[in-house]
């Protein structure tokens, strides 16, 4: 009997989910359960392995969502908010853990996954980085140690097609920085700056976004203390170190309890 986690990969043709085909293919202790796109996409019908640049594999693209949750032991979700709603749903429905790095996320999808939290594992997570992840504790407790008159900034750059902003990895850098501070983000960020704003208000948490070229992802958070200042600046250059550290999560989640996880869960940072 095989032991190996059977992992399945909703919108298998993207470039996200063509590498976390190609990412299960090439990590012992993974096995590829299926792939599934929208209705009617070029993709159905073809080789999964095809797709990824390796060797067929004798299994190709569907357009069942339920057929993929029910031949996987957990589902790696990079879709659209409302997609990933329908797929927490579809979660709870078959019994399979799920984990999502859709960014975009509103209130309602974010309660969703919440629900189906209680009845599975669901790893959530802006960004599926092992350093991202790092970051985040590093910056959250640099908050906590530097005292409300350290201005803190969150400047974030990503490819021109990106279309929501600031990017879910620097609100979660904000959301990190507020939790330093013990209060509560909504309150203290100041997303826009333009015309005469005034001077800069004490404790605020600023984001400043940049869109252009194919960049894949930059993320500095800057402590300005008066005469001095530090820079934490992650810079991803592939998308595969997404695909990794999903592919990581999902392979985490084989025997957990139900329950709403994070990447500091998956690497043993919570306290």
């Amino acid at each position: 009997m095989c032991d190996a986690m059977r992992i399945g990969i909703f919108g298998c043709s993207g470039r996200m989910g063509r590498m976390l085909v190609a990412a299960v293919l090439e990590t012992p202790g993974s096995v590829l359960a299926g792939g599934v796109e929208r209705p009617g996409s070029e993709a159905v019908g073809q080789d999964l392995g095809s797709l990824a640049h390796h060797a067929p594999v004798g299994r190709t693209v569907g357009d069942d969502p339920r057929a993929l949750f029910e031949a996987s032991d957990v589902v790696i979700d990079f879709s659209s908010p409302a997609v990933t709603a329908d797929n927490a749903a579809l979660a709870v429905e078959t019994g399979k853990g799920l984990v999502v790095g859709t960014t975009g996320l509103g209130p309602e999808h974010l309660s969703s996954l919440s629900a189906a939290a209680k009845h599975v594992p669901v790893v959530q997570a802006p960004n599926m980085s092992l350093g991202i992840t790092l970051l985040l504790d590093l910056v959250e407790q640099m908050a906590r140690l530097l005292n409300e008159r350290c201005d803190i900034e969150i400047l974030e750059m990503h490819h021109r097609h990106k279309v929501d902003a600031p990017s879910g990895t620097a609100l979660a850098l904000g959301r990190a920085a507020a939790l330093g501070r013990g209060v509560d983000l909504d309150e203290v960020a100041r997303r826009v700056r333009d015309g005469i704003t005034g001077p800069r208000g004490m404790g605020d948490i600023g984001f400043a976004t940049l869109r252009g070229g194919n960049v894949v992802g930059e993320h500095t958070v800057i402590f300005a203390d008066d005469d001095e200042r530090i820079e934490i600046t992650h810079k991803a250059t592939s998308r595969l170190i997404f695909a990794r550290g999903a592919l990581h999560a999902a392979l985490w989640t084989e025997g957990r309890p139900p329950g709403l996880y994070s990447m500091r869960d998956v690497l043993g940072l919570t306290r």
